[in-house]
C-alpha cells in the first residue's frame, strides 16, 4: 500500500472551500493590528467547537452517573475536556520526536487532537450509553410500523417508505452517538447553509472514530464494529476522506490517539468517580486489580507497578489521621495521577512501534489494545462496569432515563408526523397537541427537515420517512439531561390521551 502523506492528513481545506461557498469577508483590519497568522487554520477549529452551544450543552448530560447532584463527579463537558488534555499532551510527544519532520507539527499536530478530544462525544444523546439504547430500542419496538407498508396507510406514505435502503433503517437500529457528532458538526448548526461548523477536512477526518456505514458493521475491525456515518453524511464522508488521502477503512491517525485518549480517560476517572459516590474504595481498586480476574492479569508488571507506587502513598498518607472518605479521595488522585501517566506512554510507545502500519492503513486495531498497559485498561473496564455501570443506583436512574426517552420519542413522532399535506414537511399539524410539540423542537433543525436553508450536498434526495426519523434523532440527541426530564413534563402535561405509534400522519 502507498503510505500516507502527513501534509495530506493535516488538510486544512474547509468544506465552504470545496463547494466555494461562504466566501471571506474582504474587510480592512484594524490600524496596527493584524489578524491575518493570530491562529492557524486547525486552532480556529478547536474555538469553534469550544465556542459552540452544543460544546456548552456537555455540561448537563451524563458520563456515567445520569443527573448527578455531587458537582465533582464528571460530566460529557468535563470528560471531553480531560479526552482533549490527553490527546494534546500526546500530540506534543509525537511532534517533537515521531512526527518532528512534519511541517510545523509542534502546533499543528497538538490542536488537531485538542479539537477532536472536544469535540467527540458531541453528538451523544441525554443519559450517557443508556441513551443511544434507548433510541435504538425505540426504533426496534416500532420497526414494522415506521419502516414497512401497511395498508391502512395512505399510498403516498407506501410509495415513500418502499424508498427506504437496509442502510437507511440500519441508521436507526444501530443508531451512534458518534455517527451524530458528524452530523452535528457538518450540517446541524445552521448558519445559511447546511455546512455546520465548517471545519477543516483534517479535523472531521480525525474525529471519525469509525469509519463504515450502518450495513457495513464488522464487529473484528475496531474502525468497523459500530456505525460511523449516516445515508445523510455519506457523501461528507467521501469528500473528506479524499481530501486527506485516507482509502479503503483506514482511520486518520489522530482518531487512533483520540479513541486512545477516551479509552483512558473513562476506564481511569470513571473508576475515581465510582469512588467519589462511595460505591467502592480505594483498597476495592486495588484488590480488583492485584487479583487474576476474567479482564485482566494481575501479574502483569504495569499493574504492579501502579498498585504498588498507590499503596505506597496510601500508607504514607494514612499517618495523617484523614477521614476514610478524604483518605480515599486523595489515594484515588494519586491513583489516577499514575495510571494515567503509564498509559500515554504505553500508547506513544505503541504508536511509534506500529507507524509503518498505521501509515500504509493497514491497522485495524485500538492502540490501547496492543499496548504495555492493555491489561491495566481492561481491568479498570471491567471494575467500572461491575461497581459502577451495574451499580443498582445507576441501572434504576438509566431505567428512568429509558423509559423517559421512550415516551418522549412517542410525543415527539406526533408532532413530526401527524401533518396535514405529508409531502409538505412545513404544513401544519393534525390537532393543537401535535402543533405544539412541533413547535418545541429546535428551529435549526427544523430548517433543516424542511430544507429551508441553502443546500450544498448533491445527494440529498432521502425519502419523506428517513428525513422524518432523523429529526426525531437530531432533537432527542442535542436535548441536555434536564431539558430532556423538562421537556417531558411539558407534554406530557398537555396531552391528553396518547396514541399509539402507526407510522401515519392522519
Amino acid at each position: 500500500m502507498t503510505a500516507f502523506s502527513w501534509p495530506q492528513l493535516l488538510c486544512t481545506k474547509r468544506l465552504s472551500q470545496h463547494f466555494g461557498t461562504r466566501e471571506r469577508l474582504d474587510f480592512p483590519e484594524p490600524e496596527g493590528l493584524s489578524l491575518t497568522f493570530f491562529r492557524n487554520e486547525i486552532e480556529r477549529d478547536h474555538d469553534r467547537i469550544l465556542f459552540s452551544t452544543p460544546f456548552r450543552r456537555l455540561g448537563d448530560k451524563t458520563q456515567v452517573f445520569p443527573l448527578e447532584s455531587i458537582e465533582s463527579i464528571r460530566t460529557r463537558l468535563t470528560h471531553s475536556y480531560e479526552v482533549a488534555n490527553l490527546a494534546r499532551s500526546i500530540g506534543v510527544q509525537l511532534a517533537e520526536h515521531c512526527l518532528k519532520d512534519v511541517p510545523d507539527a509542534i502546533r499543528v499536530i497538538p490542536s488537531a487532537l485538542g479539537a477532536v478530544g472536544l469535540v467527540h462525544d458531541l453528538g451523544n444523546p441525554p443519559f450517557g450509553h443508556q441513551g443511544e439504547k434507548s433510541i435504538r430500542s425505540w426504533f426496534e419496538s416500532n420497526e414494522n410500523r415506521l419502516f414497512c407498508n401497511n395498508g391502512s396507510y395512505p399510498e403516498c406514505i407506501n410509495t415513500d417508505i418502499r424508498r427506504l435502503t437496509p442502510q437507511h433503517k440500519k441508521d436507526f437500529l444501530h443508531f451512534e452517538g458518534n455517527a451524530q457528532t458528524l452530523r452535528l458538526v457538518t450540517k446541524l448548526q445552521v448558519v445559511d447553509d447546511d455546512l455546520g461548523l465548517n471545519l477543516t477536512m483534517c479535523t472531521l477526518a480525525s474525529l471519525m472514530k469509525y469509519v463504515v456505514a450502518s450495513n457495513n458493521i464488522d464487529k473484528d475491525n475496531k474502525g468497523s464494529k459500530k456505525n460511523g456515518y449516516f445515508s445523510s453524511e455519506q457523501e461528507i464522508v467521501k469528500i473528506v476522506r479524499d481530501h486527506v488521502g485516507l482509502t479503503g477503512n483506514a482511520r486518520h491517525p489522530l482518531a487512533l490517539i483520540m479513541e486512545a485518549c477516551d479509552d483512558i480517560a473513562y476506564s481511569v476517572l470513571d473508576a475515581e468517580d465510582a469512588v467519589k459516590k462511595g460505591l467502592v474504595s480505594f483498597n476495592d481498586l486495588m484488590s480488583w486489580l492485584e487479583t487474576n480476574s476474567e479482564s485482566h492479569d494481575s501479574s502483569d508488571p504495569v499493574i504492579t507497578n501502579v498498585c504498588e507506587y498507590s499503596r505506597e502513598k496510601h500508607r504514607a498518607m494514612r499517618r495523617q489521621n484523614l477521614h476514610p472518605a478524604e483518605l480515599d479521595d486523595v489515594a484515588m488522585q494519586i491513583f489516577r495521577t499514575r495510571a494515567i501517566q503509564v498509559l500515554i506512554l504505553a500508547v506513544l510507545r505503541a504508536f511509534e512501534e506500529n507507524y509503518p502500519s498505521i501509515m500504509d492503513g493497514s491497522f485495524g486495531n485500538a492502540l490501547v489494545d496492543i499496548s504495555a498497559g492493555r491489561e491495566l485498561c481492561n481491568g479498570l473496564k471491567l471494575f467500572d462496569r461491575v461497581n459502577a455501570y451495574n451499580h443498582r443506583s445507576v441501572l434504576a436512574l438509566e431505567l428512568n432515563g429509558h423509559n423517559l426517552i421512550h415516551r418522549l420519542m412517542d410525543f415527539l413522532w406526533q408532532g413530526i408526523s401527524r401533518r396535514t399535506d405529508y409531502n409538505n414537511m412545513s404544513s401544519s399539524r393534525q390537532g393543537p397537541f401535535a402543533e405544539y410539540v412541533y413547535s418545541r423542537i429546535s428551529r435549526n433543525y427544523r430548517r433543516v427537515f424542511e430544507k429551508k436553508i441553502e443546500y450544498s450536498y448533491t445527494h440529498e434526495d432521502h425519502p419523506i420517512r428517513y428525513r422524518e426519523l432523523q429529526l426525531l434523532t437530531d432533537m432527542i440527541s442535542g436535548m441536555t439531561d434536564q431539558f430532556c426530564v423538562d421537556l417531558y413534563d411539558d407534554l406530557q402535561k398537555h396531552e391528553k390521551k396518547m396514541r399509539p405509534i402507526d407510522g401515519t400522519f392522519a
